[in-house]
Order: C-alpha cells, then structure tokens, then sequence
C-alpha cells in the first residue's frame, strides 16, 4: 500500500514566497520543490521553517498537515525563523496576507483620481500578481504572449535574448569600422575577429540570462532577478536598480531595454569628440568588466597594437 500523500508549505531559503507541495515521501518532495525553484538536487534538503530542523524520511512522515518547510540548496543554511532577518519577517508577514492586500489595493484604485496613488496602487497589485517561479509555457501563457511558438520556457527565450543582444553589440561594433581612422583600420579589424571568434565559441554568452544555469556563469538569480551593474567606469549601482524578467510579460519587455551597466553605447559613442578610442576603450570595459569576452583578449597583441596606434593619432599620449 503506497503511503498517503502529505501536503507542506514550501518556501526558498531567505524568501518570503510559499508554495503547497505535496508528496508521498522525503525524496519525492526535494524532488518537486528543487523542479519548483529552480534549485539543483544534489547537495539539496528540507528543514522546518521554525526551528531549522533537517529532515528525515521517518520525520517526513510524521509532519503535521500544512507544515512550513524550507528548501536549501548547496551551501545555504537556515537557522530558524528566530534568526530571520528583520526584512525577511516583514516579507514573510506582508506575503501570508497578499491576496487580502490585492484585493484591498483594486478597491482603493477603483475610486482614486490621483495620478501619482493610482500608479502606486497599479504597481502595487502588477507586482503581487507576478508569476515568477512559473517556467513553463502552461503555467504563464500570458508571459509569452507574442513570442514565437517554438518557446516552451522562460528560461530558453531568456538565453535567446541574451544571444541576440550580444550579436547585435557586435554587429554594432563592426559597423563603427568606418569612423576608426584609416591607420588603424587594420588592427581594429582584428579584434572585431577575435572578439566574434570567442563569442562564437560560447555561444554569445546566452547562459548569462538563463536561471537555470549555474551561479558562476549566470548574471541573476536562481529566481530570475537581475541587478544593475552600474555605470561602466564604476563597479557598482548606487540607485540599486533591479529587475526580472521572468516575472511577468510586462518585465520581460521591459528588460529587452535595459543596459545592465547604464550605457547607451551608440549615443555616447557617437556623441564623444574621440571617437575610435573611446570605442575601444568603452567595449574593452564591456567585454571584460561586463562578462563580454577574456581578460586574455583583452591583453592581446592586436589590442595593445590598436590602443597604441589609436593614442598617437588622437594625441591621447605623448
């Protein structure tokens, strides 16, 4: 006689969001909550929400209905909800009453006329519907509203986009060839044909938007959340801009313009007085700082080559 089915609460390490999960038995309900998000299933496991207990199988079968789990991926640790931080426990209490506070928010907004608590109120109930752990095409069908058909997850139109972005920087680059001064033209053409090999040979870089990917080689979350890398010649964001994708169509459309580092590189190229050293100076930032290609290319003869010729023609350097 197989064993009854136990229905849990399932959250992540350090979120507020809960799932019902249920399952027959201890692996079985690792096995659907790492499905769920997004985590790996070796190294994973379940402990109380309370108290950070670990479990077992025979502690598994004992769990009352409707028990708070946590599910830890490699590495991660949970204390209890004792050792939540502040943050967490506002979350946590702000997120147990969401359907309640959606409801009251579509009431307000319903009989507000101020522009400014109307768009408050909007972003508020857009921002509680999202659907972000959802990866399948039948689990959010309004996310992938007018993408093509061949898209069956977030995450392989994500390392699509993320392709795509890259091959249109480097054809971007490649056109910037006519404004390069004619000394230069030749080592400026090298390494657009180093930088496009490297591209190719990984695929443009599509696992930087893929949640799924490993940690080391993805630029989110295992959630979908991207952060604002900040200005190219700095190394982070003091506005803290964030952003996912993966959360709702609107967000995922909004993303398609996001400069994860603030730059708008056909503007600012086109607009500086030292064109073809700028340019190369901005995409060495892009390509190394922002995860583009190696240090190694970077350091190449054909770069030096370039960046030597390209400061005595612009005077840059004696």
């Amino acid at each position: 006689m197989s064993e009854a089915l136990r229905a849990v609460r399932l959250r992540g390490c350090g979120s507020p969001r809960k799932f019902g999960v249920a399952a027959r038995s201890l692996r079985g309900l690792l096995r659907k909550g790492c499905r769920l998000l997004q985590l790996p299933l070796p190294g994973s496991r379940l402990c109380l929400y309370e108290d950070g207990t670990e479990l077992t199988e025979s502690y598994f079968r004992a769990l009352p209905p409707q028990t708070e789990l946590v599910l830890l991926g490699p590495g991660e640790t949970w204390r209890g909800s004792a050792g939540a931080s502040d943050i967490e426990r506002f979350l946590a209490a702000f997120y147990n009453q969401r359907d309640a506070v959606v409801e009251a928010a579509r009431k307000l907004l319903s009989d507000e006329q101020g522009p400014r608590r109307q768009k408050l109120l909007a972003d508020l109930i857009h921002n509680l519907n999202e659907n972000i752990l959802a990866e399948d095409k039948e689990d959010d069908k309004k996310w992938f509203e007018g993408l093509e058909s061949r898209f069956k997850n977030k995450s392989s139109y994500m390392r699509y986009s993320c392709e795509s972005r890259i091959r249109s920087y480097m054809k971007e680059v490649s056109s910037f060839i006519s404004n390069v001064h004619p000394t230069a033209r030749d080592a400026y053409k090298r390494i657009i044909v180093l930088m496009s090999d490297k591209l190719k040979s990984v695929k443009y870089n599509g696992c930087y938007f893929d949640r799924r990917e490993e940690e080391a080689v993805r630029l989110c979350t295992t959630e979908g959340w991207f952060s604002c890398q900040g200005p190219f010649d700095r190394d982070d964001c003091l506005d803290k801009h964030s952003i996912n994708p993966y959360s709702n169509r609107e967000s995922r459309i909004l993303f398609s313009t996001w400069n994860l580092d603030h730059i708008n590189v056909e503007e600012t190229i086109y607009n500086n007085k030292d064109l073809e050293a700028y340019c190369i100076i901005t995409l060495s930032k892009k390509f190394y700082h922002k995860h583009w290609v190696s240090e190694q290319l970077l350091k190449s003869s054909e770069v030096a080559h370039f960046l030597k010729t390209q400061a005595k023609i612009t005077n840059l350097v004696d």
